[in-house]
């Protein structure tokens, strides 16, 4: 007995140890309780299953939340949010949990579509490999549980934020039919041109490989409709690669929808409270519904 009751004191303490290792550094706190500066009726009303776990790698459960109208009839779209990074490993508030993508899958699930918001390993340059994956497993989960999560399976929308905009390379590449619209704001889109600020340990091939442009160079054939929303104000080699890959999208002739905040900051859309912000946020749900709309 005294023997059983010291090992559920060593789990504990080891359990109690492992969650004051985990901490929110500074930028961390300050952004988490940001929201998005664009609202619709019905966001507060919202249904949200929480936690569900979509992988386990690496003794880590990787989770999403789902956003759902309470009345919404019938499945829908699911619009899947990438976060960008990088983020620390032991970090407390996950991403899931920020603010910004609370409000992001309260918004498409009050304007007809299903939000997902899910974390993923993108710690290091290092991990490239393991958040691209979990992106792929997050959709396969997300189609593989469609009929209790009330999703459309054949229309899926991916939605990059900042750096996660480099974890659209592998459905560029891939092309898949269910894909209905991919969205990216103020996003990576081009790694070839960060050689100077990438680890040695970084080939140039990884660096091609997870630059969405060359995909987009390598197959613009049945690529799906896109938004791009770039932030005039933000990090210029960020907007170089930006610029790329819309130059690119035009000389392929890619169906594609740019809009530009001359004066937006990058994350304009919790950053810039301003009538330009909601109207590109209030123009990418009405680009959402006439993407995924039947015909």
């Amino acid at each position: 007995m005294l023997r059983l009751v010291a090992v559920l004191l060593i789990i504990t303490f080891a359990i109690a140890s492992q969650a004051q290792q985990r901490e929110d550094p500074p930028w961390v706190k300050e952004l988490a309780g940001k929201r998005v500066v664009y609202q619709v009726p019905g966001m507060n009303l919202v249904r949200v299953k929480r936690n569900l776990i979509y992988k386990r790698v690496g003794g880590r459960e990787l989770q999403m939340d789902v956003y759902s109208s309470r009345v919404a009839r019938g499945r829908l779209p699911a619009v899947l949010f990438i976060h960008g990074g990088r983020i620390p490993a032991n970090i407390l508030t996950t991403p899931k949990d920020w603010d910004v993508y609370i409000s992001f899958g309260q918004l498409v699930a009050a304007s007809g579509f299903v939000g997902v918001n899910f974390n993923h390993r993108f710690y290091t340059w290092e991990s490239l490999p393991d958040s691209q994956s979990d992106v792929m497993d997050a959709i396969n989960y997300v189609r593989e549980n469609a009929a209790r999560l009330g999703v459309d399976r054949e229309r899926i929308i991916l939605w990059s934020v900042s750096a996660g905009g480099i974890f659209l390379s592998q459905p560029l590449r891939d092309r898949p039919a269910y894909l209905s619209s991919i969205v990216a704001y103020y996003s990576e889109l081009d790694l070839q041109n960060e050689r100077a600020s990438a680890p040695a340990s970084i080939s140039d091939e990884t660096l091609r490989d997870f630059s969405p442009v060359y995909h987009l160079e390598k197959a613009a054939q049945n690529q799906p409709p896109m938004l791009i929303a770039r932030a005039g104000l933000d990090d210029a080699t960020l907007n170089e690669g930006l610029d790329h890959f819309v130059q690119v999208a035009l000389k392929k002739n890619v169906r594609l929808e740019l809009l530009n905040h001359p004066t937006g900051h990058h994350g304009f859309d919790i950053e810039d409270n301003n009538d330009r912000s909601r109207e590109i946020l209030k123009r990418t749900i009405e680009f959402l519904r006439s993407s995924t709309s039947k015909h």
